[in-house]
């Protein structure tokens, strides 16, 4: 099945619904194929557990929000 990226944020459920049935879904935008819905396969590993990002910040002590918080503060130059 094919549906257009309009197609996907107007009738997401339709095409949910098409994929619990087995059906793959192909989703365009402009003519290009850009995405493929399918149903996952139980047991299959999921893409967080293979990404090496995953899990980074789990060793760090500070809390990431404070952390990032500061990060995004302005400077003050003298």
């Amino acid at each position: 099945m094919q549906a257009t990226t309009k197609d996907l944020r107007l009738r997401a459920n339709e095409l949910l619904a098409a994929v619990d049935r087995g059906e793959e879904v192909v989703i365009t935008y402009r003519g290009r194929r850009r995405a493929r819905l399918m149903p996952v396969e139980e047991g299959a590993p999921q893409a967080l557990a293979r990404n090496p990002a995953f899990g980074l910040w789990q060793d760090r002590t500070a809390e990431v929000d404070s952390y990032v918080r500061n990060l995004r503060r302005g400077r003050v130059f003298e």
